[in-house]
């Protein structure tokens, strides 16, 4: 029997739009918030954000494990179930007849997505050399990441107002099934060079309970408040469990994160810088829908479409950027990219009670997305260039970890400070509190002091770069002496 020859390319779509769905799912339900609120009865607003806290935290705990169990049993193996499983939830998702349902469902399926996102970045890995040939390839990649939340948007408010909020989760079912079909087609099938296939299952629990936990903190913080008891429990334990992680790794014979990735130069320094950028993606979508349907009073479809700039410009700022890194090289890039998402948050924290989409946020819109389209090939380079394959899972588990958690605990951050900013200025405003037009003013409030708080995140991401990442252009890294060093 002949052996299929299959084209880089197409492999890379086929995994591209099983990430693209990953990156949907985390920002389509935004526009649908307010319907699913109505219909499925749902009793305040903090208990709403965990319609979209549940995906993130799941997907943050699980990703290490699921980019390792990928490496270990084989990632087309573990990308085509990983993608069954998302199906599956997703339709469960839009057949939910309560709250509680809902955000169960939507644990699960961030579950799935935490082994399929790594899965897929590791196929791309494996699949295009180190150098031109994979910048090239992360272009799309990051492309495809970045505007995959704008899109997400876009698409959660045509299918809201001319469907039902159900449609968010059912769309993902199609695509899913076309996906699994030409995985299995036409992706090929690769696994680590191990002499072991053991996952480590206590370093997974204690970092998938950890990272949980933190999440789960920073969620519970605001309402709570920051020094309240359960709080320092809450984030004392995930400090604990993260430093058992730590211990059980470096002692663990097949371990789930060998501590000798971070001798490569570029993965610490990336995934750190992730972090802080990711919080302050999160925090845009999220507060710019809000201030477009709750202050300007847009229809879903009106929302959705007010974002479409921003995926043409990632897209734009993502392939004119394979160009680049090839003269300059990928840390600038890295430090410039924050700043002008920095600067985007800082237009858009000014954004008035009565205000113009095309004066008052698109113009912030625009320059968020060139930071953003500048930055997430480089971040993608910095963190993978140098790792081998048997630890590409790995890797890739990393970086969507840091996406992840970051943006997760970003929200759970700048939630809390713009319900403290609307609730200050409602206390200040207290004769008027109940007038419609204070009462817009005092969401406005909150929606500055989050963005703001983003921008002081962007500024630390660019500071993280300078300080964090070491590139060594023209100076090819040794993976034997870094391995031998381990």
């Amino acid at each position: 029997m002949m052996k299929r020859v299959v084209h880089k390319n197409l492999v890379l779509l086929i995994v591209a739009v099983a990430q693209f769905m990953v990156v949907l799912d985390t920002s389509i339900v935004n526009v649908a918030l307010p319907s699913i609120y109505k219909d499925l009865n749902f009793t305040s607003a903090s208990s709403l954000q965990w319609v979209v806290t549940a995906y993130t935290i799941a997907v943050g705990g699980f990703l290490l494990l699921g980019g390792r169990a990928a490496d270990l049993y084989g990632r087309r193996k573990v990308f085509m179930s990983a993608v069954a499983a998302f199906a599956i939830a997703s339709l469960a998702c839009g057949l939910s007849q309560n709250s509680t349902m809902i955000q169960v469902l939507r644990a699960v399926q961030g579950l799935a997505a935490a082994f399929m996102s790594p899965a897929a970045l590791s196929i791309v890995l494996t699949t295009f050399k180190e150098g031109k040939e994979r910048a090239k390839a992360l272009s799309v990649w990051g492309a495809v990441a970045a505007g995959g939340a704008a899109v997400g948007v876009l698409l959660g408010g045509v299918l809201t107002e001319y469907l039902n909020w159900r449609w968010n989760f059912f769309v993902n079912v199609p695509v899913a099934m076309a996906v699994i079909a030409a995985a299995y087609l036409y992706v090929p099938e690769s696994k680590a060079d191990l002499d072991h296939n053991k996952l480590d299952l206590p370093g997974a629990a204690l970092v998938t309970s950890g990272l949980m936990l933190l999440v789960y903190a920073f969620t519970k913080a605001p309402v709570l408040g920051w020094t309240a008891g359960e709080t320092v429990l809450l984030i004392g334990g995930a400090i604990i469990l993260l430093a058992l992680f730590i211990f059980n790794e470096s002692r663990s014979k097949h371990a789930l994160m060998p501590l000798s990735i971070f001798k490569i130069p570029g993965v610490a320094g990336a995934n750190l810088t992730q972090l802080p950028i990711t919080a302050s993606l999160f925090s845009m979508f999220f507060f710019v829908t809000l201030y477009l349907q709750n202050v300007l009073h847009f229809s879903p479809i009106q929302s959705g479409l007010s974002f479409l700039p921003v995926p043409f410009t990632i897209g734009f700022m993502s392939f004119a950027m394979q160009h680049v890194i090839g003269k300059i090289g990928y840390k600038k890039p890295i430090i410039v990219g924050p700043l002008l998402l920095a600067a985007g948050l800082f237009l858009l924290a000014h954004l008035p009670v009565q205000g113009h989409y095309l004066t008052d946020v698109l113009p912030g819109l625009i320059l968020m997305a060139a930071g953003l389209g500048m930055t997430f090939i480089c971040i993608t380079i910095a963190a993978t260039t140098g790792v081998p394959h048997r630890e590409s899972g790995l890797a890739s588990g990393l970086l969507n970890t840091s996406q992840q958690v970051g943006g997760s605990l970003g929200l759970a951050i700048l939630s809390g400070v713009s319900a403290s900013g609307t609730l200050a200025y409602l206390s200040s405003h207290a004769a008027d509190a109940k007038q419609p037009l204070v009462q817009a003013a005092a969401q406005v409030q909150g929606y500055h002091n989050a963005l703001y708080v983003g921008m002081c995140f962007a500024l630390l991401a660019s500071i993280s770069a300078a300080l964090l990442i070491h590139e060594k252009r023209g100076a090819p890294v040794d993976l034997a002496a870094v391995n031998a060093a381990a």
